[in-house]
């Protein structure tokens, strides 16, 4: 299983693509394909035909995975898009380091 650079509920930037040089929160991280969905990022539209949850159908908007490597962790503190570094805490565990800022990020 690949290991992806950002998690859930990280604030990231779209750094190629169609929606280039804009920010969303992640929403779902799929590992396995090296994959993230992205809140208001590559949406699409889905044809869907009527069922019993929705008895209407219609075409609804939802937002596709884009690739791992399309996106870029934005920093808590410093606002910036940044690379991550590791660093142990006192307590033994690992946290992420903002490159730029040298601050932890959540």
């Amino acid at each position: 299983m690949a290991k992806v650079h950002v998690r859930k509920g990280d604030s990231v930037l779209v750094i190629s693509g169609k929606d280039a040089g804009t920010q969303g929160k992640v929403l779902v991280v799929l590992p396995a394909k090296s994959k993230v969905v992205v809140e208001k990022i590559n949406v699409v539209k889905r044809h869907t035909r009527p069922s019993r949850t929705m008895p209407q159908g219609g075409i609804l908007e939802k937002e596709a995975p884009i690739s791992s490597s399309k996106v870029m962790l934005v920093c808590n503190h410093c606002k910036q898009p940044t690379r991550t570094g590791r660093k142990i805490l006192s307590d033994g565990k690992k946290g992420r380091l903002c490159k730029k800022c040298q601050e932890l990020i959540g």
